[in-house]
């Protein structure tokens, strides 16, 4: 009796319903609570018509099909969360689970938890995290969002958006003299005045502090938004009331336009950022427009500093090959693999633009890595698909070749490749190995092991010990293009040459690099260079236009219009030699 006491008492003045029902979902006996959740009376239940099947709403009512299978099988199905149609035909979402009843195949015991105040505090902590919550408006995360689904809708149709920056002129001192609490009733005020003159598709968002920024989508011309703007500061140019003080303020506003400035969310609201400062230091109170003309290269620096690792990550960075000649010959005998990083605002970018930020910040080895994976991937490509052969030429920097393990790394990406080791040439400057010789000499004696020839480069720029020279295990020496670009020169001419018989004398080769005249070329034959790259004979090319030059080596047919490559005169040259 006592057991049964305490049951009744469970059933009656539980905080979770609780009902008993058969299999077809007919309801016999229902506590107090799930009548509540339901919005049913005793009555409704005393017609025996209840049934907690149909209580749920249509599109869940597949969750019962399966957990009626579940209990069949096991006797009890796993909690799960659905929606209940209410008596007054409103929705209840609760927590439902069900057993049947120890010693009965067809009795169900069922427990409903009502949800709601459980949903309406998810939704709230949702909302506030997308939410400034002092104004109510999106903040940065969800400004940011749909900045990014803006700009892929935009590049689909074409059509031109804006993002304006807004910052309150000398707001430090409202907040200053008058107090948070004026300032933040302030900022609530203008963040109204701001949202009544954009339209419902725009964004207004709230930055943090007294900056707020708008998305302005399907504008026809820039003006449209320099309209925004301009409405934005008269109407901020009333004056505020507050306690019987009047405010008065200014704004200053930056614009930038998509796709014109930038067509990513980063370096859109960076432009625009750009665009606002100088708004500022015009002494506030204007909106100005980005003008890539007037970034500054400081700002340019920091920008592509910022997206370094994400290029990377993005793939954002490719391989151009310049193919490298015999000078005797012309034959084409290898490549030297050159890394371009394709910003997707910046354009294509030289290594002479990032190389060095890559240095400061570590990200070299990697970028150097993927390089040489790259490279040798492309090479054993070009072979599998009955190219002949080529060495190819991979640049590494100081940092990379200090790595303890660069010749495991190598080792390593030549295995994963495929590449024969004979194919590969590694390029380092003087100032590399020249940092600690005894450890260069002993990582390229390793190197040199495994087949790969090694090359120095910029040979003549640096502090060559002649002593070390003779004692590194190299192949080539590379003469730089500053002594090439002036061979006609005697000075220079005399240096080139004592590099040239330097080389020899030790059995090395010799590739000169930046010919980019007939009278260059002729002198370094002259003075028995071995091998030479420049835009006389091609600039570095695409995989695409690579893959051209050697299927035209191939089939020795009429060449193709590489006017815009400057490739005719190695595809000439070529084309006598086959013939």
């Amino acid at each position: 009796m006592q057991c049964e006491a305490r049951l009744s008492s469970i059933f009656d003045h539980s905080i979770t319903g609780i009902c008993f029902a058969d299999l077809d979902g007919l309801i016999t006996e229902a506590n107090e609570a799930f009548l509540k959740i339901v919005g049913f009376s005793r009555d409704d239940l005393s017609s025996g018509k209840l049934s907690w099947r149909e209580m749920t709403a249509p599109e869940y009512r597949h969750l019962d099909d399966h957990a009626i299978e579940r209990m069949k099988v096991a006797g009890t199905c796993t909690p799960f969360a659905k929606e209940c149609t209410r008596k007054d035909g409103s929705h209840v979402p609760v927590l439902f689970s069900a057993a049947l009843v120890s010693g009965s195949e067809a009795e169900l015991v069922c427990f409903s938890l009502d949800l709601t105040e459980y949903k309406q505090a998810e939704e709230k902590v949702n909302y506030f995290a997308y939410h400034d919550a002092l104004t109510n408006l999106p903040n940065q995360e969800l400004f940011k969002d749909r900045l990014k689904h803006a700009l892929l809708a935009a590049d689909r149709s074409g059509e031109m958006l804006a993002v304006l920056l807004v910052d309150l002129d000398r707001f430090a001192t409202i907040n200053d003299t008058l107090g948070y609490v004026t300032a933040d009733q302030l900022l609530r005020e203008v963040a109204k005045r701001i949202v009544g003159c954009v339209r419902e598709s725009d964004t207004v968002s709230r930055f943090g502090g007294d900056d707020f920024a708008l998305l302005l989508t399907e504008l026809v011309h820039p003006e449209d938004a320099a309209k925004i703007a301009r409405h934005i500061q008269e109407s901020l140019s009333a004056p505020f009331n507050f306690d019987e003080q009047e405010l008065f303020i200014t704004s200053s506003i930056g614009i930038s336009l998509s796709p014109a400035d930038a067509k990513d969310a980063v370096t859109l609201l960076k432009s625009a950022g750009t665009a606002l400062n100088r708004a500022k230091k015009l002494d506030g109170n204007n909106y100005q427009f980005y003008t890539a003309g007037r970034t500054t290269k400081a700002l340019r620096q920091l920008v592509l500093e910022h997206n370094l690792r994400p290029g990377l990550e993005r793939e954002e960075f490719i391989i151009h090959y310049q193919p490298q000649v015999n000078i005797q010959s012309f034959q084409l005998v290898a490549m030297e693999a050159l890394v371009r990083w394709e910003h997707p605002a910046l354009g294509l970018l030289y290594p002479s633009e990032f190389i060095g930020l890559a240095e400061s910040s570590g990200l070299i080895v990697s970028i150097g890595e993927w390089v040489l994976r790259t490279a040798c991937l492309q090479s054993k490509a070009w072979q599998d698909a009955g190219f002949d052969p080529l060495r190819v030429a991979v640049n590494l920097s100081a940092r990379q070749f200090q790595q303890p393990l660069l010749v495991e790394s190598v080792a390593q990406i030549l295995k994963d490749t495929g590449l024969d080791p004979t194919l590969l040439e590694l390029e380092l400057t003087e100032g590399s190995i020249m940092k600690d010789p005894n450890q260069a000499i002993r990582k390229l004696h390793e190197l040199k092991a495994m087949g790969i020839q090694i090359s120095v480069d910029d040979f003549g720029t640096g502090y060559s010990s002649l002593n070390y020279l003779k004692r590194f295990p190299i192949d080539t020496l590379k003469v730089d293009q500053s002594f090439v670009r002036d061979i006609t020169d005697p000075d220079n001419e005399a240096i080139v040459s004592a590099i040239i018989t330097l080389a020899h004398a030790l059995k090395l080769n010799v590739i000169a690099e930046g010919v980019e005249t007939q009278e260059q070329l002729e002198t370094l034959r002259a003075l028995k260079c071995d091998e030479v790259q420049g835009f006389l004979f091609s600039r570095p090319l695409a995989v695409t236009e690579f893959t051209d030059l050697l299927a035209e080596r191939l089939t020795i047919g009429t060449p193709k219009d590489y006017s815009t490559t400057r490739l005719p005169d190695l595809l000439s040259v070529l084309h006598e030699q086959f013939r």
